[in-house]
Parts: structure tokens; C-alpha cells; sequence
């Protein structure tokens, strides 16, 4: 009896330590289903590769323009300046690039500005011209078979034909190199709106007539909108033009730009700097295309994809 006594409660005792054992036992187990959770939340590896098929393509571009660079210098007997002294050249350039030294003596920083000023004048004026001109030339069929004559016969003439015009009607070299860059900037706005305008479907057309619109309200709330991407693709072929354009013309009218510049360089015979112009002109080219790029992408708009 007193070990009976004595053993129950030994063996409710042990029945508790049996439980406790299997629930500390199974208490691990919970544990493995948190760390999951926790993988899953961690950053996954950078994505290297990319990266690789990002910088190595340009680099090796680069590094085949430079190597073909060196060779032709080498070949040439030093009438081409080497990759090396070029840059040392571009060092003592870009070190003071806003000197002053007369009318006809200017750093490069200034003939730069001047063309980029020229540049901004000519394609503001045609953007003020043709845009407007576009969005009437697609709206109306009676225009655009008026004036679509005269644009496939204008379109092709070189830029360069248009300057003595200029220098005959404005008697200056900065009035005329505007002019020439208006002249060029003009066709691809005009022909990109029209063109835009024309590709509007016909059923907003349909709405804005049974609504009873006004011509103002299909213009801002239709057109507009629908005709932004063409119109920034005309502006950006326009303001490239421009700026190939604007080269030639300072070379031929004179006074301060990098046109200018580069033909005077070239009477001093100083091909490094010609060959450091030619990197400036496309770097900025490639500034004003990327940054035209972004405005366009900012104002296109793409479906949402669930």
C-alpha cells in the first residue's frame, strides 16, 4: 500500500515529464518554418552580369577606337596626334576653359556657349513655327495637300544652301546661322505633328463631334495629348540637326562658336584641338539627344500590365 502510495504520484509525474519532454521535443520544430521566412526577406545576389554586358561592350568600344587612333598616329609620322598627347592637350584646355583674350580669342567654354545660344534661338523659332504648322497641316486635308508639295521640295535641300539667304536678307553671320538653324529644325517638327495628328483614331474625332467640341477643346483635350510622343520625336530630330548643322555654319560665317573654333584651329594647324572639338561636339550632341530622350520618356505614357 505505501508503495502504491508513493508510486502514483511518481507515475503522474512521469506521465507531466513524459509531456514535457515531447513538448519541448516538438518545440524545435517550429523554429526550421521561421528561417524560410527569413531567406525569402533576404536581398537576392546583385545581378553581375548585367552589369558586365553593361560596361564591357562600351569599354571595349572605346578601347578599339583608341587602339585604331594609336595606330593611324604611328603610321602617319606624327602628322596625327597620338591618343596621349591629345589628352595632355585636353588637360590644358579644359584647365581654363572661360579665358578672354579678345573679340577673336576666347576659351572654348564660351564658343560652346555662343553655338549652344545659336542653337537654342534657331530651334526655339521653329518650334514656335512648326509645331502649330503640323497640328494644321494633319487637321485639314485641304492644307495639308497645300503645303505637302512644298515641303517634299523644301525637305531635301542641304541646311548650308539656305545661309547666303540669310546673309543676303539679315546682312549678319549670327542672324544668318539662325536662320539656316531654323530652316533645317523646321521639316521634322512639321512633318512629325502632321503626321501624329493624322494617326489620331477616328473615333475620338467621332466623340468631339457628337459632343459638339470646339476646335480649341479637340486641340487641347484630343490632339495634344495624343501627338505629344510624335512632336518630341520631331523635336529631337530637330534639335540634332540643328547642332550638326550649326557646326558648318560657324565655320563659315565666323565669329566666336565651336565652328569657329575649329576652322581657326585648323588655319594654326593645331590638330589636337581640332581632334578634342570633335570629342566636345559629340559629347554635347549626346547630352542634348539623352536629355531630349528622358522628356520624351516622361511624357509617354505605356499600358499597365496586371
Amino acid at each position: 500500500m505505501v508503495s502504491a502510495v508513493f508510486h502514483a504520484p511518481l507515475a503522474a509525474s512521469g506521465s507531466e515529464a513524459v509531456a514535457s519532454a515531447v513538448t519541448h521535443k516538438a518545440m524545435p520544430s517550429v523554429t526550421p518554418h521561421v528561417e524560410p521566412a527569413k531567406a525569402v526577406t533576404q536581398k537576392s545576389p546583385y545581378d553581375w552580369r548585367g552589369l558586365w554586358l553593361a560596361v564591357l561592350p562600351p569599354v571595349l568600344g572605346f578601347s578599339l577606337l583608341i587602339g585604331i587612333w594609336a595606330l593611324v598616329s604611328i603610321s602617319t609620322a606624327s602628322s596625327i596626334p597620338s591618343p596621349v598627347a591629345t589628352f595632355e592637350q585636353a588637360v590644358v584646355i579644359f584647365s581654363d576653359p572661360f579665358y578672354r583674350n579678345g573679340p577673336n580669342d576666347q576659351g572654348l567654354g564660351w564658343n560652346i556657349l555662343m553655338s549652344l545660344e545659336r542653337v537654342a534661338l534657331g530651334f526655339g523659332l521653329a518650334a514656335a513655327v512648326g509645331i502649330p504648322a503640323g497640328f494644321a497641316i494633319g487637321r485639314f486635308e485641304f492644307l495639308s495637300r497645300m503645303f505637302n508639295p512644298l515641303i517634299s521640295l523644301l525637305r531635301p535641300v542641304s541646311p548650308l544652301a539656305w545661309l547666303p539667304i540669310g546673309l543676303l536678307v539679315f546682312k549678319g553671320a549670327d542672324p544668318a546661322a539662325i536662320w539656316t538653324i531654323f530652316i533645317c529644325s523646321i521639316w521634322p517638327m512639321i512633318i512629325n505633328t502632321a503626321v501624329g495628328v493624322q494617326r489620331v483614331p477616328q473615333d475620338y474625332m467621332n466623340v468631339a463631334r457628337v459632343l459638339n467640341l470646339s476646335e480649341w477643346k479637340i486641340v487641347t483635350k484630343i490632339l495634344f495629348p495624343s501627338v505629344l510622343p510624335y512632336m518630341l520625336t520631331g523635336v529631337r530630330l530637330a534639335v540634332g540637326t540643328a547642332w550638326l548643322v550649326i557646326v558648318a555654319a560657324e565655320m563659315l560665317t565666323g565669329g566666336v562658336g565651336i565652328g569657329f573654333w575649329v576652322w581657326d584651329e585648323w588655319n594654326n594647324l593645331n590638330v589636337k584641338n581640332i581632334i578634342i572639338a570633335i570629342f566636345v561636339i559629340g559629347i554635347v550632341g549626346l547630352i542634348l539627344e539623352y536629355a531630349l530622350i528622358k522628356i520624351a520618356t516622361a511624357f509617354t505614357f505605356e499600358e499597365v500590365k496586371s
